[in-house]
């Protein structure tokens, strides 16, 4: 009678993991050594235990670092790269259109380069350079406010300093004087 299916997760106790990822890992090996024999496949395995130990395997003569360099040249592999650097260079070429498109908006807003906008074109640009303005009208006044508040705190501050100590002066005379 077959044992039941195993249920997979990660297994807590260290040792008995430890135990059981070597018990597979000379499995895995084992059925890869298989394969390349019936097969006369070549095979490149490469595991990292939890540890961070690095164990390998390559089917007879080839080594892993041969094995692997030939991955790297086989032409999926280099349509999956070119497929990469083409969407770097799409995402170069939109950034770019994007950078300029926000130059010519930053100019526009300074005032430049205002020949090619249309009427309606204007008209925007006009309300959002009015919004601007209101806006930094709106902190000017609040950072005005805040100083004005803070110097009006000072000043109160002195005068109940010097009204506080008043008497003490007044005292302090009258004892000089005698």
């Amino acid at each position: 009678m077959g044992r039941g299916r195993v249920e997979l997760k990660k297994i807590e106790n260290p040792t008995n993991r430890q135990v059981t990822f070597s018990k597979r890992r000379m499995g895995l090996l084992k059925k890869a050594n298989e394969l390349a024999i019936l097969c006369d496949a070549q095979i490149g395995v490469i595991v990292f235990s939890g540890t961070g130990k690095m164990y390998e395997y390559s089917s007879p003569p080839w080594r892993i670092a041969n094995i692997f360099d030939r991955y790297l040249k086989a032409p999926s592999t280099r349509f999956e790269e070119m497929d990469v650097q083409q969407r770097i260079i799409q995402e170069m070429t939109r950034m770019k259109d994007e950078n300029n498109r926000l130059r010519i908006i930053m100019r526009q807003y300074m005032g430049d380069d205002l020949a090619s906008l249309t009427l309606q074109d204007v008209s925007n640009l006009e309300q959002q350079i009015e919004l601007s303005l209101y806006k930094v009208r709106l902190r000017k006044q609040q950072l005005l406010d805040q100083q004005l508040l803070e110097m009006h705190n000072r000043v109160c501050n002195k005068r109940i300093y010097r009204f506080s100590i008043l008497p003490y002066l007044i005292h302090y005379i009258e004892i000089i004087k005698f």
